[in-house]
């Protein structure tokens, strides 16, 4: 189980209708209560999709009753007709739910700038309506219809000490960057919290999670974390406990886009030690997780250490501050580089393994940080050239 793990949320995934071909595309997640408690994170992109200009706008409030999210479309780019068809999306399930269209959130994904549908996804969501259910069935249902290239469906759950629970699926496969990634993320938990509790756990959550994700430097219009709060356990966690049962949550999904990267054959952690500041590690991290060369190394099964410190390197002074002659890097636990030099034999390392593990330590601080990323095989160009085909 998972987003109907905790208590108060019922949940299903169905085929409406709107992929070309038959598949489950469509998902709703309500909160039954006794709270309405709900916070989001969106994407940064200036290019926002209709859900998200709407979804933003009707959580402001820290409230919400339902998640309504569809695949097969991201709605993006699609002008005021597009919005209008968001808003008929939501007043069409609050008139079923008898709630307010602002309690209804709205996610989308797929290719943008093509409408939705509107008379199938319509009709989908009044079967959605009558086919809510909590358990492992109506959970596993409702994490594969928001599936686009993904090729597993994203679960997660974890427990507070004092015994709240917290729930989540998440879509994503691509295009993960920064400000989140191409993904849709619900998480749900039956704690008895305000908004304002449940806005700095998400916010936190995301910051050491879905932001440390970058598969290919690519920003989604579409991005979305929502945190539905449902009260139902009675439990008030700690600030403290439900971030990190937040946290935890997030980042096994998180991890999860990573292992689900499109086309991926090495899992890539690049961790930077001994920075400046935090930002300064991860500025440095960002870059070489970013380099083209370093993901081109990775997939060929090539410890190429030079290629790391050259892209440590674009990393302007002011931003990480360091000297090349304090530079190390250790690939899978071989230190190849040394005082900004050869040390090891790159022979030494073992590139097989499915996780690739990249630490660098500049010699000027105390900070860390550190990425998830991926290697660039043929297999994601195969599949990122023929998206809208």
């Amino acid at each position: 189980m998972s987003i109907t793990r905790p208590h108060g949320f019922r949940a299903i995934g169905l085929d409406a209708g709107i992929k070309p071909a038959a598949a489950p595309d469509l998902a709703l997640i309500v909160n039954d209560g006794p709270r309405d408690t709900a916070a989001a994170v969106f994407t940064a992109n200036r290019v926002q999709a209709a859900p998200v200009l709407w979804s933003r706008e009707a959580v402001a409030d820290g409230r919400a009753r339902a998640v309504v999210l569809n695949s097969g479309g991201a709605n993006a780019c699609t002008g005021p007709d597009g919005f209008a068809d968001t808003h008929r999306t939501a007043e069409h399930l609050a008139g079923l739910l008898d709630v307010s269209a602002q309690d209804v959130l709205v996610c989308s994904t797929g290719l943008i700038g093509e409408r939705l549908p509107m008379d199938p996804l319509l009709a989908g969501v009044t079967e959605t309506t009558q086919q809510l259910a909590a358990g492992a069935a109506a959970d596993a249902a409702t994490a594969r219809a928001i599936m686009t290239t993904d090729s597993v469906a994203k679960t997660a759950e974890a427990t507070t000490p004092s015994g709240a629970t917290v729930g989540g699926i998440a879509k994503g496969a691509g295009m993960l960057a920064p400000q989140l990634a191409t993904m849709l993320v619900v998480l749900t938990t039956d704690a008895d919290v305000d908004a304002a509790t449940a806005r700095a756990a998400l916010a936190e959550a995301a910051r050491t999670t879905f932001d440390r994700v970058d598969s290919d430097a690519c920003m989604s219009t579409n991005d979305t974390v929502i945190l539905l709060a449902s009260g139902a356990s009675g439990i008030a966690p700690s600030p403290e406990e439900l971030t990190e049962a937040v946290r935890t949550v997030s980042a096994d999904l998180a991890r999860q886009l990573v292992a689900d990267a499109e086309g991926a054959s090495h899992d890539v952690h690049v961790v930077v030690r001994s920075a400046s500041t935090e930002d300064a590690a991860l500025a440095v991290a960002r870059e070489i997780a970013r380099s083209n060369l370093v993901k081109a190394a990775i997939f060929g099964n090539d410890p190429n250490w030079g290629r790391i410190v050259a892209a440590a390197g674009c990393v302007p002074e002011s931003v990480a501050p360091f000297a090349v002659d304090d530079l190390s890097v250790h690939i899978n636990g071989v230190q190849v580089c040394r005082a900004g030099g050869a040390h090891r034999d790159r022979s030494e390392v073992d590139m097989t393994l499915r996780e690739t593990l990249i630490e660098v330590d500049l010699g000027a601080g105390s900070a860390s940080g550190d990425i998830w990323t991926n290697d660039l095989t043929h297999e994601y160009v195969e599949e990122n050239s023929a998206y809208s085909s």
